[in-house]
């Protein structure tokens, strides 16, 4: 498989100007066309263990419009791997376009209702699945496992700083942003971290629970909470993949102003809900601020 190495991005945007901060953008979205984001972070090693253990196929769960199931049918079948996606919702026709793409790798869609879909993970569902299937390799929702965190730790290798470490303790602060929707990109950050930046999470969806996730991630590879992140739940927009105008309008708007693609269900949101926080004086002037580009592009 061939990769690009994700650069950065430097924005020159009135707001961030106007604010007194350096802003880039990692932009992962140019890592691979189909395997882009963070996607491929959190499934490699889980394919690599797949192989190692002498699993020939992976199954997965995700909704209809699932990024996580778009990136693992095509590395799925880079790799040698049947593939089977089990779908929250029972099967519309024609099938979107992630469903479609996913199908055409090679994956084979389960569609479960929503009231099946939330027992995924125990243990009378999983048996019922291998008597469907036989035996399988399971990767949670968004790779959402240890080995999902542990590679994207490795993303820390890819930012940049400007301020060299050595004179952080009079320069200003250092501030990582990204998008939430399970976690396990920013537990990834925290356990690869190894110089001083704070993580500023924006939640992609309703509810209180991420930050105890993220916890509960780090416990299970075996470290401690580091500290300095926290998750914000100002700007999922109520809900998971819910829109408004304005998040269209900044979408359509930032995309002019800087060439970069946003989507509404994740980045939009994270890059809406930075500037409007840039507006409002909430960080320092002198921020050197990394957006990280999850990707999630495909569908829009």
């Amino acid at each position: 498989m061939i990769f690009t190495r994700p650069e950065l991005q430097s924005i020159g945007d009135a707001i961030p100007r106007a604010a007194g901060v350096s802003l880039q953008i990692l932009r992962l979205d140019l890592l691979h066309p189909q395997l882009s984001g963070n996607k491929w972070y959190k499934l490699r090693l889980n394919l690599r263990a797949a192989k190692e253990q002498g699993h020939g196929t992976v199954l997965s769960f995700g909704g209809a419009y699932s990024n996580h199931l778009h990136a693992l049918s095509a590395a799925g079948k880079m790799h040698g791997l049947k593939t089977i996606g089990v779908v929250r919702g029972e099967p519309a026709e024609p099938l979107n376009a992630t469903l479609t793409f996913a199908r055409q790798q090679g994956m084979e869609l389960y569609h479960v209702t929503r009231a099946d879909y939330k027992l995924k993970s125990s243990a009378d569902f999983l048996a019922r699945l291998r008597e469907r299937y036989g035996d399988f390799f399971l990767i949670p929702e968004g790779g959402a496992n240890i080995a999902g965190v542990q590679g994207c730790a490795d993303i820390n290798e890819l930012l940049n700083w400007s301020t060299p470490a050595a004179a952080m303790s009079s320069a200003p602060e250092r501030v990582v942003a990204l998008a939430c929707g399970t976690g396990t990109t920013l537990a990834g950050l925290l356990l690869g971290r190894r110089e001083d930046y704070r993580i500023l999470g924006f939640a992609a969806l309703r509810g209180d629970f991420l930050e105890n996730d993220v916890r509960t991630a780090l416990q299970s590879c075996g470290v401690a909470d580091p500290g300095n992140w926290r998750i914000t739940q100002e700007w999922h927009g109520g809900g998971y993949a819910r829109s408004s105008p304005e998040l269209l309008d900044f979408i359509r708007g930032f995309q002019h102003r800087t060439g970069i693609p946003l989507e509404p269900v994740y980045t939009g949101k994270l890059l809406l809900g930075l500037y409007r926080m840039l507006e409002r004086g909430e960080f320092s002037r002198g921020t050197e601020i990394i957006v990280i580009h999850t990707g999630g592009l495909q569908a829009f």
